[in-house]
Formats: structure tokens, C-alpha cells, sequence
């Protein structure tokens, strides 16, 4: 069974940072394309930032610079770190995982999703 479990999510200030961390079992991480979205209250699921199994990474143009994607695959968990955190970045947070060798940018081209981690960030 596949299992992606996010954890890390935390109601924050702006300007500070957090660490998401998704650990992924049941699945085989080395070749798969990781990706994180996000969810805020009435709008569409967004991609954030996802990764290649050869640990290229891209973002959505609203993180470049304050958000960086990145994968252990000794530990099967994939990361965002994500510094001067704004308002607008409050959202639930999913990882998501997919065998396909090009990794799309909108969340249908995942296979495989996590039950997602809150991130709320006050001004």
C-alpha cells in the first residue's frame, strides 16, 4: 500500500519559515516525481514546487526564491522548506507522487496524494 504522510504544518507569523516533510512508503521513491500543492479555503488545488527523480526542482513563479524542494531518498522523504512565509501562503498543504517521467505542474498528473498539513500564516 502507498502511503504519503505530511507532516511539519504550524500557524506562523510572516517572515518566518517552516519545514514540511513528507514521508512516502509502499512505493518506489528513487523513480517516482515528487511534488507539493496547496489548498487555501475556496480555491484550487496549486502546485508549489515539484522535483524529478534526478532532484531538478521547479516552482511556481508565487515561491521562487523563499521555497526550495528537495529529496532524501536514503529516508524516502521528500521537503519544502519555506522561509519569509507570507499570508497568502496559508493553505493545506499536500505531497504528491506520481511514476510518470515528466512531472506536471497541476495536480492531475499524480497518481498518489497525502492527507495534507496546515499551514496558516498571520501578519
Amino acid at each position: 500500500e502507498v502511503q504519503l504522510m505530511e507532516s511539519g504544518g504550524d500557524s506562523v507569523q510572516a517572515g518566518w519559515s517552516l519545514r514540511l516533510s513528507c514521508a512516502v512508503s509502499g512505493y518506489d521513491f528513487r523513480r517516482a516525481c515528487m511534488g507539493w500543492f496547496r489548498q487555501a479555503p475556496g480555491k484550487g488545488r496549486e502546485g508549489v514546487a515539484r522535483i524529478d527523480r534526478n532532484s531538478r526542482p521547479i516552482y511556481a513563479d508565487s515561491v521562487k526564491g523563499r521555497f526550495t524542494i528537495s529529496r532524501d531518498s536514503a529516508e524516502n522523504i521528500l521537503y519544502l522548506q519555506m522561509n519569509t512565509l507570507k499570508p497568502e501562503d496559508t493553505a493545506m498543504y499536500y505531497c504528491a507522487a506520481t511514476g510518470r517521467t515528466y512531472c506536471a505542474s497541476t495536480w492531475d498528473g499524480y497518481n498518489y496524494w497525502g492527507q495534507g498539513t496546515q499551514v496558516t500564516v498571520s501578519s
